[in-house]
């Protein structure tokens, strides 16, 4: 890469990663090409960035970010995972990290907060926004569906009491 191409990879990486819900930082050596390609489609489906890059470039476009408490992690060979659901890439990378021994999570930022490997871990157990979306429109309906049947049961109860006494009359 010329300088150019250096200066326009970091101002395109400062901008994905101020626009990001969570990044987690990973080791990967051992991971051949076919693996990494297999976590890239999988972190995509996501909604998620698998960016590897070299630590100094890394460095210079979390400069200025809320994200920059990872820098410390950037030592060796380190992978980036990022999205802007704080759930979705957390919880791809703990899943591929599970089949793959080779992929060693450090840590990663959860907007201005730093995150050891175990919140990694913990963050990926959450459910994820969209879940939570439809408990929460769940939640909200159950009321409603509630309220419809006691409005009609007085009224059910009113028709088979009619019903009744005309049985009755025959």
């Amino acid at each position: 890469m010329n300088r150019a191409e250096k200066s326009t990879f970091v101002g395109d990486l400062n901008a994905a990663i101020k626009r990001t819900g969570v990044l987690v930082v990973a080791h990967y050596a051992g991971l051949t090409v076919a693996q990494m390609s297999n976590l890239r489609v999988l972190v995509g489906k996501a909604g998620g960035t698998v960016k590897v890059a070299k630590n100094r470039l890394t460095k210079l476009a979390l400069d200025g970010t809320d994200m920059n408490v990872v820098t410390p992690l950037l030592k060796g060979p380190t992978v980036l995972i990022y999205s802007e659901d704080p759930v979705a890439a957390p919880k791809v990378v703990v899943d591929f990290a599970k089949d793959h021994d080779k992929l060693v999570i450090l840590g990663g930022a959860l907007g201005v907060s730093a995150l050891k490997a175990d919140g990694v871990k913990a963050l990926a157990t959450l459910p994820s926004l969209d879940q939570l979306r439809g408990k929460l429109l769940g939640i909200l309906q159950a009321p409603a569906t509630k309220v419809a049947g006691v409005i009609q049961a007085p009224a059910a109860q009113l028709a088979r009491l009619t019903g009744a006494y005309a049985q009755k009359a025959a």
